[in-house]
């Protein structure tokens, strides 16, 4: 892209979000003229607002008018809009060509691109790689769906570094360019309130994999049936991670030992007793960052000192404190029942389950049954309490099992002062809602962040 394509364009930018504030920074200071349309109100986005003081903005705030497309050269979507809104059904008729950060950096980025997707693990496995790379002395810089986004450095990411994205299904189904190692850890039913079909969700998806070439590498999750039958979409080198031995390269377990295999040369990189993440899921991401980061040159001694470090990521599973013999962990991440599933499956303890939130559609049937094996009571609130108490009665009626209880609570704040009064020595407090958090908080952080207020604020 020419260095003043901006220069004097008129650019609408639909959604006020990271991503939104990154691009109105960004293309400011190129000369661009920026219009940005967000369905909620001034006073809702006072602290957004607030960010972009002294950038040439103009606010069309309260919904998206079809006439902010007059005179408008370019649509930059952020990953919270959807795409069956009609603006953006009439930018289409109109011709106005449709953007987004995540295309707009990958057009400008000189530096090779590792994109890591999936239903879960991404944000683990994009951290892992980062680590690992940077312990072989790599210039790493990390973003796209995790932390901060890039777009503002990526004039100053030169050749030689390498960028580690974190990408979702909504950040993926706009883009036009492949990264040149390209990651798909699983692929399991989610966001179907925005994508109605695992169809589209899954081609979502498959962009990450779609232009990439033959000198390319893909990495593809062997344990689960949809990811592995990608390779046929695949037009470089291809790369399986997995709990057994992979058929064509790639990093799996064998005797106690996490095993490298490229081009017919295994390399032991550590012994699983160096783990010290929990839960199979996690060992899957492990894999799934060991693969890639050898990939993209890190060296096997950096791989392991990683794995023999890395603790884990806040709201993943994450330890708050013990009282009274009772562990209490944070799993705010876990917005689907899939990830619910990993969680509940990481304990061997009993366990006192915090679920519930605004649901998305997705089956619950899977997760309720778990629910009878492995929790004692279950905590619900939430706009879809109802919805999963039903599942978890209908499992315990299948299952012929007189457990959980199930208690209905308000929010987290009942929730935690009723399990610090219910809990026993040597059992789990889980927070693991299985939902998403918009019905209460601003995001899956926000909710875990109250969470391990409360608990932190627990007598001892």
């Amino acid at each position: 892209m020419g260095k003043n394509q901006f220069s004097g364009q008129k650019v609408l930018i639909l959604g006020l979000g990271r991503e939104g504030k990154a691009l109105a920074r960004f293309l400011s200071k190129k000369g661009a003229m920026i219009t940005i349309s967000d369905l909620k109100s001034k006073e809702e986005l006072t602290p957004e607002i607030q960010e972009l003081n002294g950038t040439q903005v103009d606010y069309a705030l309260g919904g998206h008018p079809e006439n902010l497309l007059d005179g408008k050269d370019t649509v930059f979507v952020s990953p919270g809009v959807s795409r069956d809104i009609p603006i953006l059904k009439e930018a289409q008729r109109r011709g106005t060509p449709l953007a987004s950060e995540t295309r707009l950096f990958f057009s400008l980025c000189r530096a090779p691109i590792i994109g890591i997707t999936g239903s879960s693990g991404k944000t683990t496995t994009t951290a892992l790689v980062g680590e690992m790379l940077k312990a072989s002395g790599k210039e790493v810089y990390i973003g796209g769906n995790i932390g901060t986004p890039l777009l503002e450095k990526v004039e100053g990411i030169p050749s030689r570094g390498w960028v580690v994205l974190e990408l979702s299904s909504f950040q993926l189904e706009n883009l036009d360019t492949s990264p040149e190692i390209a990651a798909v850890l699983n692929i399991t039913p989610n966001h179907l309130d925005r994508h109605h079909t695992m169809e589209a969700y899954i081609a979502a998806k498959l962009n990450i994999l779609r232009y990439q070439n033959t000198i390319d590498t893909a990495v593809l999750g062997w344990d689960n049936p949809t990811v592995r039958g990608l390779r046929e979409d695949c037009r470089g080198r291809v790369l399986f991670f997995g709990l057994k031995k992979m058929p064509n390269g790639g990093s799996f377990v064998r005797d106690g030992n996490i095993i490298l295999r490229l081009d017919g040369q295994e390399e032991e990189t550590s012994p699983l007793s160096a783990v010290q993440l929990r839960g199979v899921h996690n060992l899957q991401n492990i894999l799934a960052a060991t693969a890639i980061a050898r990939a993209a040159g890190a060296e096997v001694q950096a791989i392991a000192q990683t794995i023999r470090t890395f603790t884990g990521l806040e709201h993943r599973l994450e330890l708050v404190r013990e009282i009274g013999g009772v562990a209490y962990y944070n799993d705010s991440i876990a917005t689907t029942p899939e990830r619910s599933i990993a969680a509940l499956n990481s304990f061997s303890e009993p366990i006192l389950l915090l679920a519930g939130g605004r649901e998305k559609h997705l089956p619950l049937q899977h997760w309720a049954s778990l629910t009878t094996e492995k929790v004692r009571i279950l905590f619900l609130f939430g706009e879809a309490a109802p919805l999963i108490g039903q599942a978890v009665e209908e499992a315990k009626t299948n299952n012929r099992v007189s457990q959980p209880e199930i208690r209905y609570v308000t929010g987290l704040e009942s929730a935690v002062e009723e399990v610090h009064r219910l809990s026993r020595p040597g059992e789990i407090v889980l927070l693991s809602p299985a939902c998403a958090s918009f019905d209460m908080y601003r995001d899956f952080e926000e909710r875990g962040r109250h969470f391990k207020s409360m608990v932190w604020g627990l007598d001892d």
